[in-house]
This record gives C-alpha cells, structure tokens and sequence, in this order.
C-alpha cells in the first residue's frame, strides 16, 4: 500500500477531536491504525492517542521482511492486548481517567493483501472496482439488534445507542480482538474510519467518492458530505491504494 490518504477532524458539534491514527511504514509493511477515545475531555483524547502510539511502538517490535499473515496476525493481537494494558494502566493514574477507553481498527500489509483487526466500532471496509464491503463487524449494541433483526442497517445509522458499545480498549480486562485476512487486488482500496463518518455517510456514498473522483481529494469530499449532514462526532479516515 504505497498511496494512502488520511484525515481528521473535530466536526460541527464536538469542542475538542478524541479521534487519532497513525500510517507509518515498517519493514516494508505499512501499519495504519485509527482509534476513538471516549470518557470525558481529557481521557478520550488521552486513550486514542496511547493505543495508536502503542500500537504501532508494538508492532514495529514484531514485524520483519516479508513476514506473512499469520505471523503479522499474531503480532497485532498482542500489540493490541499492549495497547489496552497502556490504556488501563493510564486509567488508574487519575479519577479524571478512569472511566476512559477508545476503540482501535488497524491494518497491517504484507505482500498481497492486509492483515485487519478492530475492537468496538471503528470499522475498515474493503473497496473493489464495483463494491464496497465491510470488513469489521461493530462491536455495539445496535449491531446486536441488527443481527436479531431488530431493526435494519439503516435505522442503525440513527437509533439514539448507537454509540453504545460493547468491547473497547480500557474499561475491559482483556477484550477480544477480532482479526481477518483481507486479500488486496491491484487498485483495491482499504478505508479505515470512526463512527463519526459511518453515521452520516453512507456505504454507497463513500464508494462513489473513492471511485468516482481523485483518491487525492476524497477525504474533502468525505469530510464535506459528513458536515453537511450535522458532523456531530469527530471524523477520521485512513483510505489506501492497493499498487
């Protein structure tokens, strides 16, 4: 993944952006990761900005040369599982910090495609010529009542918990890293996000702007599409190219 594009931004409603990424290359693999704090001013912004620095501290430790995906896959659940013990042990330091956490998606290439992990409901979504398809699956509560056919995917998109979830890097012990292996094409997309995207811009919408204009100037489409539409949470996107 040599083209990659990234944004942040605080949105219309937020005072202050707890969203934070980082896209570095180690190793000739490239690591990119998007994180989503919550529990107040200062630990939300505090738990997403030590998971990324964590995170990506860890897997450089463990990434190699060509190292394939089952090696990188077992190298993101540790760095994952260390970045929630930062997460946890900074909690503990302050009762200004305690009820803080953040979620985390990442991916990870090697030769051929990408390795994908995520806890709570930053998502990656995989981008074709023709489709768009999600990778992740939310760990939240209106996820559950969508796969109980409670409610459709878009009623999801505006139900009044939708930013309750369930697995979240600080308030758990030990929360369960969901981890996929994500085959790349040449000229697949991956995008990486944070809810404040998903929940005022649509799939469909977002493979149009990947698609139908320059990858260079996507992210102020994206941005744009989700102001116009009341931005209420901070947005964040990674998008890379497939070469």
């Amino acid at each position: 993944m040599t083209n990659i594009w990234s944004m942040t931004d605080t949105g219309l409603v937020r005072r202050e952006n707890q969203d934070a990424y980082a896209v570095k290359t180690v190793c000739g693999h490239t690591i990119c990761v998007v994180c989503d704090g919550m529990g107040g001013s200062a630990g939300g912004k505090l738990a997403s900005r030590l998971a990324v620095d964590t995170f990506v501290a860890e897997m450089e430790k463990r990434l190699s040369p060509g190292a394939p995906a089952d090696r990188i896959r077992e190298a993101t659940v540790v760095s994952v599982a260390l970045a929630n013990r930062a997460v946890r042990e900074a909690a503990r330091s302050s009762l200004e910090y305690q009820n803080m956490g953040t979620t985390l998606v990442s991916a990870v290439s090697f030769d051929g495609g990408a390795v994908i992990s995520n806890v709570g409901d930053s998502r990656a979504y995989h981008i074709t010529r023709d489709r768009i398809v999600q990778v992740t699956r939310d760990h939240s509560l209106v996820e559950h009542m969508v796969e109980r056919g409670d409610i459709t995917a878009e009623e999801a998109r505006r139900h009044p918990n939708r930013n309750l979830i369930t697995r979240a890097l600080g308030p758990d012990v030990d929360p369960e890293c969901d981890c996929y292996i994500c085959q790349l094409l040449e000229g697949d997309y991956l995008l990486l996000c944070t809810d404040g995207l998903v929940n005022t811009v649509t799939d469909e919408e977002i493979l149009r702007e990947v698609l139908h204009g320059d990858p260079g100037t996507c992210m102020d489409r994206l941005l744009a599409l989700s102001k116009s539409r009341g931005a209420s949470d901070n947005v964040t996107v990674i998008l890379a190219r497939n070469l």
